[in-house]
Formats: structure tokens, sequence, C-alpha cells
């Protein structure tokens, strides 16, 4: 049984609502998609759930699927992998490189540095073959993965993104969400190898070390900007996930079908200004403020405090207060025991510009099984 209830402790917070409307923007982007990681909130959407060619928008799912397997211990960040000569010949030319050599043994974590910042075709096959035997049985990891976070409209045929005749597809929903994951699962990778700057590996005929900037159009463009990846064929047209930090308020976007660099530059930084300048986010409940009590079944207290694990926010028009609908819900009554920090209820906050954003309500504290005695007790207050 769901139970939802009213949160009447926000009453104060939205008793005289103002008129809001959602701030607009547009763009020549095909598909769009904007949201704030703090709250939940959808700033922007358009055509999301298009499935389009990633190029090397998959790569993310490729370094996502690598720091699983830095994080299981199953790979180490100073692992030698070998570029196999018959993959250099298949992959030393081709779209963006890292030139690798033919046979050069190379660590996971510069691997990993040749797919972030320099968008390595060459860097994604060696990984794949070096910590999976196969790139198709790393494809088959990333698949996994992506229908463990829920990436319901996308499928990887390859390792790296390269045009396969419409059997890789992302959307942008998707690629946000991927997004997100990666950071939330991975803060201390994330934050090591995402936004360097540039890269160097490999030499020229000459011998003279190559250097490449990271191709990242947010980074020393928009304030807090870390991530995460562009990718560009004629098929897809110019594209970009992207995300960045401000004031603790974290953004993640992604644009798709844009016509040149240029114009990827441009609708992407305005995109991310637009999302911190036009909307904010309003605090309800601050970390550790217990929110709403539940009822509990079968333990020694008949009901337990609901409490934010981090502060409750809700991403709202800059300078607005529109009036919102706030409710507690959770399945119960709750079965105990239930151990402190336990996810048992979300709060659910609707507003008119950015819809339902929900965020989890965790357990203020232990709570044990009932003996007889109070199990007695309790069945005798349910009676009177």
């Amino acid at each position: 049984m769901k139970i939802v209830i009213a949160a009447p402790l926000f009453a104060a917070l939205i008793a005289t609502p103002t008129l809001a409307e959602a701030p607009p923007f547009d763009t020549p982007a095909t598909v769009a998609f904007m949201q704030d990681m703090n709250t939940g909130a959808v700033l922007y959407a358009k055509n999301p759930d298009q499935q389009i060619p990633p190029a090397s928008l998959a790569k993310m799912m490729t370094v996502y699927t690598v720091f699983d397997m830095i994080k299981r211990g199953d790979v180490k960040l100073d692992q030698k992998v070998t570029f196999q000569p018959d993959a250099w010949k298949q992959w030393h030319s081709q779209g963006s490189t890292m030139f690798l050599s033919s046979g050069e043994e190379v660590s996971v974590a510069n691997l990993l540095l040749g797919i972030i910042t320099l968008s390595g075709n060459d860097a994604c096959i060696a990984l794949a073959d070096g910590v999976s035997g196969t790139e198709a049985a790393f494809v088959q990891r990333m698949n996994e993965n992506a229908k463990k976070l829920g990436l319901t409209g996308s499928y990887f045929g390859t390792a790296n993104g390269w045009p396969d005749n419409g059997v890789t597809h992302v959307t942008a929903r998707d690629m946000v969400k991927l997004a997100e994951a990666t950071i939330r699962d991975f803060p201390d990778l994330y934050k090591q190898f995402y936004a360097k700057p540039d890269f160097t590996w490999g030499q020229t005929m000459g011998g003279n070390a190559i250097t490449q900037a990271n191709r990242d159009p947010l980074l020393g463009r928009v304030p807090g900007a870390d991530g995460l990846k562009t990718g560009h064929t004629e098929e897809a047209g110019y594209s970009v996930t992207g995300s960045a930090e401000q004031n603790g308020r974290r953004i993640v976007m992604m644009m798709g079908g844009m016509t040149s660099f240029n114009q990827r530059i441009q609708q992407s930084v305005a995109f991310m200004n637009w999302g911190f300048h036009a909307w904010q986010d309003k605090t309800l409940a601050p970390k550790g403020k217990v929110v709403e009590q539940a009822d509990v079944q079968g333990g020694d207290s008949t009901t337990v405090g609901l409490v934010a694990p981090q502060d409750i926010a809700v991403s709202i028009p800059a300078g607005s207060n529109p009036d919102m609908q706030i409710k507690v819900v959770y399945q119960g009554p709750i079965q105990a025991p239930i151990k402190a920090g336990q996810h048992i209820a979300d709060i659910v906050v609707t507003t008119p510009d950015s819809g339902a954003q929900t965020m989890p309500l965790v357990a203020a504290k232990d709570v044990g099984k009932a003996g007889f005695f109070r199990r007695a007790w309790n069945g005798l207050l349910t009676l009177l």
C-alpha cells in the first residue's frame, strides 16, 4: 500500500506564491536536455527521447564501464595493456587519435586520459581489448551497465562510437542520466580524469611530443565546468554532454545535431549560462531536518522520523515563488527493523514549470523489532 501525505511543515514556504513562467530558451540543436542534478528538475527538453547516433559521446559509457571495473577492483589504474598490431592497423588514423604505436604498452590511467581528453578512438579499442579480452566482450559490459542505469533509449555496438549503420544509438535524456551516474558513482575518478585542459602523448615523425587540447567547449568558458564529452560525425553532427557546478549547484546538459564546431561552442555556453542564470534552487529543508513521521509496523516504536539526507531544494525560475504541491510518499506501514539512514520514503515537489522533483528521505533512527509485550501494547493501541 502506498501512503501519500501532505507535508504541512513546508506550508510557510508556499503560502504566498507569485506567478512564474518557465524562462525561454531556443536552440537550433535538434535535441537538447538539461537537468538540475541537485533537485532532479528538468529545466529544458527538446526531443529528449529521440534516438540519435552518439559519435564520441558513446565514449562516456566506455569510461563509465572502466570506472566501474576499477571501483570493483577488477582493473587497476597502473595496469598496463598492449595496443595490438591488428587494432593499430584499423584505428591509428581513424578519426580522433591518441597516436598510440603498434604494440605499445600503456597504463589504464593514460588510456583514460586519451579517451576523455583527446577522444582517442585508438585508446578506446586498446582499453576495451586490454580489460575484457575483446571489444565485443567489453561492449557487452557497456550494455549491461546501460540497462542497470535505466538508459532505455540507448544501445552500444562499439567501444568508441564509430558509425555502425545505426546499431549504436542514444538519447539526450540518457546521456544526461549517464553523466549524472558518472559524477555520482565515481566522484574521485571523475575529478581525477575529467576537465584536463590538454594531454600529451605520442610523437611526430620528427620526434616532437604531441600535445592536444581538450575538445570540451565549456572548459574555460563557463565557471565550474568540469566535463564531459563532445562528439562529431557527418551523420550525427556536432554534439556535447556537459556539466558545471556553481556555488554547490550542479547542472548537467546534452545538445546534439548542431551544424558546426563554432555553433557547438556558442550554443553549449549559452545553454549552460541560461541554466544557471534563469533558474535558481530554493531550499525547502536543510540536511538532517525531520520532515515527517512515518508509521512503523512491528517495531519497538510506532513511528520513525523521515529525515533529509541532504538539503532538499526545488528548482524554480529565478526571482519567482511559484505555487508548489509537496507530498511525502512511501510504502507503508513500514516494517521493522529499520536502520538509521535507510531510504524509506520520497518527497515529491511539483511546480508549474519544472514538473515533479523527487528527493529521498531516510530514517532518522534505528527501529528494532518489537518484543511480545510491545506488540501486544501496539495491538491494543490499534484497537483503541
